[in-house]
């Protein structure tokens, strides 16, 4: 099998998202509709032997990282064993994970033994009352306790990743930035994305990655860019005078870096996502099921990765379905 995997743009394929589950232990606004949404019966996700056997093929075809969402992935049954088979694969260079933060602190010391080495916590507010308005839940504490233990265990990367919310949490941007100057963190703003049948953007968000970078310089003064790594994804980088950590931007909506895109998600139902931001999905669940070759399977993951367009289009149109059924 090919070692390098081309999109139909000559873009390199070499990271593979991997929803666990659509289950999660918060309900965030603009992640899960306020009437809440119908989960994915047992049957229907993909157990965790046939996650790795998509991976093992994305794997021979020149996938090299793979990051583990959810839904919230800790809460996932056996997860552990799980990402111990993974991390221990040959061939994956790199494994990451993104939780809500929620059962990191308990979970940490084991989340490491079993060879996790990065993870990113969602965090969109250092405020309890936000936060519990945020995610309609009050679990600021163990967030928090959770950041400070992956700090204290010495994982390689810690980042907070902090979706921006117009009205709600611009106040909390330079709060977040000054956490770098004392810990070893990567804070990412993020522009959010029109998940759950919102009205598509007509023009670029108010609260945009501009308006973060300004808020930051204002508050806390220049911001120097730092040289971004393979690691750093599509965020510009950015660190404050003296700091430890670092500052990133990821502006989906106002950037557009599709021209960079190196990723594939495979979402917990089974299905090939090869663009977050459009409506296609590829089944690999129902071949696999049939008992098809590994060929097959790499045929499949083919396709899905030429499928993959030169750019969203989010400006003339939405995504249907709430972030927890698609994947982080």
């Amino acid at each position: 099998m090919s070692s390098c995997l081309l999109d139909s743009f000559n873009r390199v394929i070499d990271y593979l998202r991997v929803s666990i589950t659509d289950l999660c232990n918060l309900r965030c606004v603009y992640c899960r509709p306020k009437e809440g949404v119908k989960l994915v019966s047992h049957h229907d996700i993909l157990r965790y032997e046939e996650i790795m056997s998509i991976i093992e093929v994305a794997r021979d075809l020149g996938v090299r990282k793979i990051r583990i969402t959810g839904g919230e992935p800790l809460v996932r049954k056996d997860v552990l064993s799980f990402l111990s088979r993974l991390t221990a694969m040959e061939g994956i260079a790199d494994v990451g994970l993104t939780t809500n933060g929620v059962l990191l602190a308990p979970m940490a010391a084991s989340l490491k033994a079993a060879g996790l080495r990065r993870v990113n916590v969602s965090l969109d507010t250092l405020r309890p009352e936000v936060f519990k308005a945020i995610t309609c839940g009050d679990h600021l504490k163990d967030v928090m306790a959770g950041i400070a233990t992956a700090l204290q265990l010495g994982f390689d990367q810690v980042k907070i990743n902090v979706v921006l919310l117009k009205g709600l949490n611009e106040a909390d941007v330079p709060e977040f930035a000054r956490l770098t100057l004392e810990q070893p963190v990567d804070v990412r703003f993020i522009e959010r994305m029109p998940f759950g049948g919102e009205a598509p953007p007509n023009a670029p968000d108010p609260f945009s990655a501009v308006q973060v970078l300004e808020m930051i310089r204002s508050k806390l003064g220049a911001l120097q860019p730092e040289e971004r790594t393979p690691l750093d994804g599509p965020a510009r980088m950015f660190r404050l005078k003296g700091a430890i950590g670092r500052i990133g931007v990821i502006d989906p909506i106002t950037g557009h870096f599709c021209g960079t895109c190196n990723r594939l998600r495979l979402t917990a139902r089974g299905s090939l996502r090869p663009c977050l931001l459009g409506p296609t999905e590829i089944d690999i669940k129902t071949p696999l099921r049939q008992g098809a070759t590994k060929e097959q399977l790499a045929c499949i993951i083919r396709a899905a990765v030429f499928a993959k367009p030169g750019s969203h289009r989010i400006a003339s149109q939405t995504i249907g379905e709430s972030m927890n059924m698609i994947g982080g």
